[in-house]
């Protein structure tokens, strides 16, 4: 960001399929010759809690009302014929002010960028800027406009860095890394003139139908909140300042809470968990976000729990987050949330009902619109909400503004955007979170491949990047066959066959989704035997495309789905090839656990990539040769089939005690993942094995690389409360550490079980360390485990 007004000049026009908005046209006023006090509100010396005073005692009704408002679909109204901003239509359609505004980087009357590509870097910065100067200059106050973006695993914009979708990233066990991917992109969007971001995702992922599985870091509360704390701290800087610093964005922690298990698997239904639930499992990734960092917003969740939709739910945003929590920032809804309180869950008559329920229960701003909230101006004049009310709500938003240095710096830069977008860094560490992300499955001795003979490349997902939900445009992507065309050379012949199509089309945005037709499927099966008929090994890909896992947002716009099977006839292409008898790798490359048992059985090698990003096809080709040692382990558990939901490795006692004709097995546990070397790990050790409900102790694990080359382990620690007042799960993630080590080299690695690691929540819903003995489990799953017991005395 820059102070300098040179940044303001108009720019030529620029065309991407479409026109787009440039600079504003008009001029600066020219000051008064008068002399004025300056405000306490312009005072960038003054505390923030006094200019806000200041500037809300300043501030008429309304005004207050364009605060807790969103411009999304209307963003066309306020450009001229040429798609100019024009003055007049903004004073026109804002008289009052313009409080936040929807991705400024969207292209026009589309939310896909297939459809509407949109703004590059410079036409980014060249709206914002011009927005920020019309609200600087041209209204009353001179309020800035927050903006806010998507930047899940990259920012969703022209040319952003696209790093591997969360789940992937999830399953690197690697916090560093993905404290520095989100720093990247906070400094990309950032650089466009935009302070707030909507992630990351830290609900629990608890089944897998749900189409929005991907946009999680799985289903263990600890592994996500860990992984939560890792990604604000990217994304906001590390600590506990609510001051923003330069090259970063405020994180939005999001959908508090119970998103993550919707009844049915369905996106935005009911959460069926009791309070001892969300605070064992739902609750915590949350409290650890907002207690470790300087969060300072969160959005609330689009389902209800225990018939109270979240968003009027004020147990929920204000007795546990504010109270309970410390929480001191805004609560964005998530989009159209608060209308949805009347068109959904018809607790409301209107939409007028649903802002009174909703600014009720603690919610500060109406996203992405503002349709409901629109209406509180006159709900305070007609006596039905309090101004105090607004004034709270108007406070928490405009301080956001505050924190971010808009009203001292709200422009920034065309030309430093364009340098720091997808520069070598972020694409090395793009590579680089890929290679960490990927996890083995399976290897019975065909990895890694020798770069040599004929190698057929088959499948849907081989010529093409997939990206994964919220995707980005990056300017350049890698397919996994691109990867190892480029990594053989002319040492290997490369055959490539697509095999099938699983959907029609794959743009995540557009509404509809089509399978592809079986028919042409079985001719693409005929062509890749053909294909693959003479060759000496098969590397295929199986899984999904954008549009067959996604977030159903909408009644026409679905994403989830009632089995977990492979889409289409992929089955029968890994039938087909299989008989060839030729040795088969499958890359999965998918947004949720796939039931692919057949597939686990007969397969010589399996990778899960999930999505990989932008230079996920070098990465997958690296571990296939062995250029790099696979890592990654499991977040979630993969069930064999979608019967066994829900699963997950922290189950009650009582669960899983067996099925008529099948297994309670999963198909993969959670935390498994194979390397191309073995490991040795000792039996834990504790430094106390008897301490009080107060104390601590070190757990001591040696890790011994037993193999011929050079890999990563990520060892884990689990705990179990052997006898307790309410039941409790038969083991818990408490620790993780990921260390890289040589061939023969030992490593002894530490953890400390402190009473935050023991404590549950008792009968009488207090939460407390319970005396007793614990297990104490340490290995590289969740069930290669061996135990130690740890004494607690009262």
């Amino acid at each position: 960001m820059v102070r300098s007004s040179k940044i303001l000049g108009a720019v030529s026009a620029f065309a991407l399929g479409v026109a787009l908005p440039l600079a504003p046209v008009w001029s600066a006023p020219v000051p008064s010759s008068a002399t004025t006090a300056k405000p306490l509100y312009k005072n960038a010396a003054a505390p923030i809690e006094s200019r806000v005073d200041d500037l809300l005692a300043r501030m008429t009704l309304d005004e207050k009302i364009a605060q807790i408002t969103t411009v999304w679909t209307d963003k066309i109204k306020i450009f001229d014929d040429r798609l100019q901003l024009d003055p007049a239509m903004l004073a026109a359609q804002y008289p009052n002010g313009l409080g936040h505004f929807t991705r400024p980087s969207d292209g026009k009357g589309s939310f896909s960028p297939r459809v509407a590509p949109g703004r590059n870097p410079r036409q980014t910065v060249v709206l914002v800027n011009g927005l920020q100067k019309w609200a600087m200059t041209q209204t009353r106050l001179g309020i800035p406009i927050l903006f806010h973006e998507e930047g899940l695993h990259g920012y969703a914009a022209v040319g952003a860095t696209s790093f591997p979708q969360s789940i992937a990233m999830a399953s690197s066990f690697d916090t560093d890394m993905l404290r520095e991917v989100n720093a990247v992109i906070a400094r990309e969007i950032r650089a466009r003139g935009v302070s707030l971001v909507l992630s990351p995702v830290v609900d629990i992922a608890r089944d897998p139908r749900w189409g929005r599985i991907e946009e999680t870091y799985g289903e263990d509360p600890y592994l996500v909140g860990e992984m939560g704390v890792a990604a604000v701290e990217g994304l906001q800087g590390v600590g506990r300042s609510r001051i923003l610093p330069d090259g970063h964005v405020f994180a939005t922690l999001k959908h508090l809470t119970g998103h993550g298990q919707p009844e049915s698997g369905t996106n935005v239904g009911p959460a069926p968990i009791s309070e001892r639930e969300l605070r064992e499992n739902f609750f915590p990734p949350f409290e650890q976000v907002v207690k470790r960092t300087g969060i300072e917003a969160v959005m609330a969740s689009y389902n209800e729990i225990d018939g109270v939709p979240s968003h009027a739910n004020r147990w929920l945003l204000e007795d546990i987050l504010r109270e309970e929590w410390g929480f001191r920032g805004a609560v964005v809804s998530d989009y159209s949330a608060v209308d949805q309180l009347m068109s959904i869950h018809h607790i409301a008559a209107n939409l007028d009902e649903a802002a009174i329920r909703a600014l009720d229960a603690g919610v500060d701003a109406d996203l992405p619109d503002g349709l409901s909230y629109a209406a509180l101006g006159k709900l305070v004049r007609e006596g039905k909400v309090s101004e105090a009310k607004i004034d709270l709500a108007v406070r928490r938003m405009l301080e956001l503004k505050f924190r971010a240095g808009l009203f001292e710096n709200p422009y920034a830069d065309a030309a430093a955007a364009e340098k720091i977008t997808n520069n070598p860094q972020a694409r090395a560490l793009a590579l680089t979170a890929a290679q960490r992300s990927i996890t083995m499955l399976k290897n019975d001795g065909m990895l890694p491949l020798k770069p040599e003979g004929t190698i057929a490349v088959i499948g849907p997902s081989a010529a093409v990047a997939r990206l994964g939900g919220y995707y980005g445009q990056p300017p350049h992507t890698v397919s996994i066959l691109d990867g190892i065309k480029a990594k053989v050379g002319a040492k290997a012949k490369i055959v490539f066959a697509q095999g099938v199509k699983i959907t029609e089309d794959d743009d995540w945005w557009a509404d509809s989704v089509t399978k592809s037709d079986p028919a042409e499927n079985r001719k693409l099966i005929a062509q890749a035997v053909e294909a693959a008929r003479h060759v000496d090994r098969i590397v295929l890909t199986l899984g999904d495309t954008e549009q067959s896992s996604r977030e159903g947002w909408a009644d026409n716009h679905l994403g989830d789905r009632p089995s977990l099977d492979l889409v289409g006839e992929q089955q029968e292409l890994f039938d087909a090839l299989k008989a060839l008898g030729k040795p088969i790798t499958v890359v999965l490359i998918n947004g949720r656990p796939a039931s692919t048992v057949t597939v686990s059985e007969q397969a010589n090698a399996i990778l899960e990539g999930w999505y990989l990003g932008e230079q996920g096809g070098n990465a997958v080709a690296d571990v296939l040769f062995g250029d790099v040692n696979p890592g990654g382990k499991l977040p979630v558990t993969v069930p064999r089939s979608v019967g066994q939901l829900p699963i997950f490795y922290n189950y009650k006692p009582s669960a899983h005690r067996g099925y008529l004709f099948d297994t309670t097995d999963p198909l993969y546990p959670f935390g498994f993942g194979l390397s191309y070397t073995t490991f040795d790990l000792s039996a834990p050790r504790l430094s106390a094995a008897k301490i009080g409900i107060g104390g601590k102790t070190t757990v001591s694990v040696d890790v011994r690389n037993s193999g011929p080359r050079a890999g990563d382990e990520v060892v884990q620690l689990y705990i179990r409360d052997k006898i307790s007042s309410v039941t409790r799960p038969v083991k818990e993630l408490k620790g993780f550490q990921r260390i890289t080590l040589k061939p023969g080299e030992t490593r002894t690695v530490t953890f400390t079980v402190s009473p935050e690691s023991l404590q549950m929540w008792n009968d009488q819903m207090q939460r407390v360390v319970e005396p007793g003995d614990f297990d104490i489990m340490t290995g590289n799953s969740s069930v290669a485990l061996q135990t130690a017991t740890l004494t607690v005395t009262p």
